[in-house]
């Protein structure tokens, strides 16, 4: 009997169980926090078993070996888990592979959320990778399994499948996906995510009409299918548009001084002078800042998996670039990065863009990060825009910026600011260093514009493209000083809060506008503005200057089904009755509301994008 017991607790189903259970529960600390910590064994031992059992049943040779490889993916994929979660706030799913091959360019975001202990997790590989190689006694074949040991790994696995069922079938409707791979178990979240059957539309491409969507979204219309309202309608029109899309700038960066010391200056002095709008919200998904450029060009949202980019991008997408092509507009957009980025070649050809500028024209002078400056960025583009100006013809063109990009680890002859004590060695001192030199870069295009008599022709409209400081990877230093600047804690309110500022010189007065938005509303917005009727078009969003009251649906960095209203950021559960509520920065608790008739408007609303962007005919 002791014999019995000594060979088991040497056998690598034994050894191997052990390690993927502190795996799963070192996954789960870091992720869901010490809360569940046990139950997270009961949801995570029976999916790794289903393997065991089937490497016990089936296997006479190199058992050990295939041991160490299944438990080398496995440790994969909590890996991936927990980094994505670091950045994202969500699980991983199989739809990201197609983002692998951008991991390299943002490397540098990625060694930062890299702590040093995450790579504890693959040390049983390692060193059971160095046994293999040294040691040829482990690489025996073994002895033949007993029947007794076949069958009973048959049912084990067997017995694990249906315990894994159990885990996966109550919780497979639930919206919330990080409420699912907490109940489920990452591993069987993994493989509800995999062989899932996909959700039923929630409404047909044939009923996807420009009343429906106002209908859904609160607003009215005039018989014939206008706006009621036309405040500012064609107030630009003829001039340039010039769209500003700042990496990873959130709106707090606005009006902030760190002991009498302004951050963004520039914004600052711009935010005075133009239509400011403070409450508005990014949308993007996987692809981030290309997310954002598909979204603010088409004024739909993101696809539920996946990049934008990847997803969309075969389609011949209505878009703003279309648009101003039919008006006489020259379209352009540059971006320093090479355009193979994000696969954004065949994004701009999706959209429509007459022309790109990116690397091959910037080149690699000047170089922050993976491309050129913002400095470079912004001299190069000023002068491409004073040559088409003075052809008589006007332009649209949309600026990416990438300086202020993530883990924003300033080159040092770049920072142009000191900043007190307590912020040194911080990544929210960092943020706010590199965010100072984007700030100081786009004003030196602003004056370039003015020098060349193409400010006061155009229409100016800038934006942040996405969060710079992910709530879920913050220090504690971190925490105390956001919660020093804002005065309270940071909540996703905060986090996903971007700026809006539009300026045409002589048409707009300054003023701040408090209604809430999204990117998905700046199409509409800068068509109005323009004289750009969107009678035949379908669109999600809505002009900021005509309508007051908003809903978003969100998809990404908060779960599936979540949205914005006018005072709050509503999370859900398994479903609306178990789901949060949190105040927009400008509201109080008390203020917060959020209706189940509101949750199932912006599900229906996300949904439909989809189903009409999917129904779209292919560019060539």
């Amino acid at each position: 009997m002791h014999n019995h017991i000594r060979l088991f607790l040497r056998s690598p189903f034994f050894v191997f169980s052990l390690i993927l259970l502190l795996k799963i529960m070192m996954t789960h600390t870091v992720i869901f926090g010490f809360e569940g910590l046990w139950a997270c064994v009961i949801t995570g031992l029976p999916s790794v078993w289903v393997v065991f059992g089937l490497i016990e049943w089936l296997t006479r040779k190199r058992k050990w070996l295939k041991y160490v490889i299944v438990d080398l993916v496995m440790t994969a994929i909590y890996f991936a888990a927990i980094m994505y979660y670091q950045y994202y706030g969500v699980i991983v799913t199989y739809h990201a592979l197609r983002q692998i091959n951008q991991v390299t360019e943002v490397k540098g975001s990625v060694f930062y959320l890299l702590h040093p202990y995450f790579l504890l997790i693959f040390l049983d590989v390692v060193v059971f990778g160095l046994l293999f190689f040294f040691r040829k006694k482990t690489r025996s074949s073994g002895k033949p399994n007993t029947r007794f040991i076949r069958y009973g790994a048959a049912t084990l696995t067997i017995l694990s499948v249906l315990i894994c069922t159990a885990f996966i079938w109550p919780h497979r409707e639930s919206m919330n996906e990080l409420r699912q791979a907490e109940e489920m178990g990452i591993l069987n979240y993994e493989m509800h995510a995999f062989f899932g059957d996909q959700k039923e539309p929630l409404v047909q491409a044939i009923d996807i009409t420009a009343e429906e969507i106002a209908k859904l979204k609160g607003i009215e219309l005039k018989a014939d299918g206008s706006p009621i309202s036309l405040d500012y309608w064609k107030a630009a029109d003829g001039r340039n548009v010039i769209v500003i899309q700042l990496e990873a700038f959130q709106n707090f960066l606005i009006g902030l001084k760190v002991d009498g010391k302004e951050i963004t200056p520039v914004m600052n002095k711009l935010m005075q002078d133009s239509l400011y709008f403070p409450n508005m919200f990014q949308q993007v998904g996987q692809g981030n800042t290309a997310d954002a450029e598909f979204i603010v060009n088409t004024s739909f949202y993101v696809p539920p998996n996946g990049a934008a980019t990847d997803e969309y991008t075969n389609k011949l997408l209505p878009s703003l670039p279309r648009l101003f092509d039919q008006k006489g507009y020259r379209t352009t957009t540059f971006h320093t990065n090479e355009v193979k980025f994000w696969n954004r070649k065949q994004l701009y050809k999706a959209l429509g863009f007459d022309r790109y500028y990116d690397k091959t024209f910037f080149g690699d002078i000047d170089t922050v990060k993976f491309a050129a400056s913002d400095e470079v960025l912004y001299d190069k583009t000023a002068a491409e825009m004073t040559k088409i100006q003075q052809s008589g013809q006007p332009f649209y063109a949309q600026v990416i910026s990438m300086s202020g990009h993530h883990p924003f680890d300033l080159p040092a002859r770049k920072v142009r600011i000191s900043l007190p004590d307590r912020y040194q060695d911080s990544f929210v001192g960092n943020y706010l260093i590199a965010q100072n030199y984007a700030d100081y870069a786009l004003g030196l295009f602003i004056e370039k514009l003015k020098q060349e008599h193409v400010w006061e022709n155009s229409l100016f409209v800038i934006y942040g493209d996405h969060m710079g400081l992910p709530i879920y990877s913050l220090s504690s230093q971190d925490k105390i000083l956001l919660q020093e600047i804002y005065g309270k804690d940071y909540t996703y309110a905060e986090m996903m809060n971007i700026p809006l500022i539009i300026n045409a010189p002589g048409v707009t007065k300054p003023a701040i506008l408090y209604q809430v938005g999204g990117q998905v509303d700046i199409m509409p917005t800068i068509a109005n503005l323009v004289g750009i009727s969107l009678q035949n078009n379908r669109y999600f969003g809505q002009d900021l200057l005509n309508v007051k009251h908003n809903i978003l649906p969100e998809h990404y960095y908060l779960p599936t089904g979540s949205f914005i209203n006018d005072n709050t950021i509503f999370v859900p559960g398994n479903g609306f009755a178990d789901g949060e509520k949190f105040p927009l920065t400008h509201k109080s608790l008390q203020e917060t509301n959020a209706s189940e008739d509101e949750y199932e408007r912006a599900k229906k609303l996300f949904s439909m994008s989809n189903i009409y962007v999917k129904q779209l005919p292919k560019h060539d």
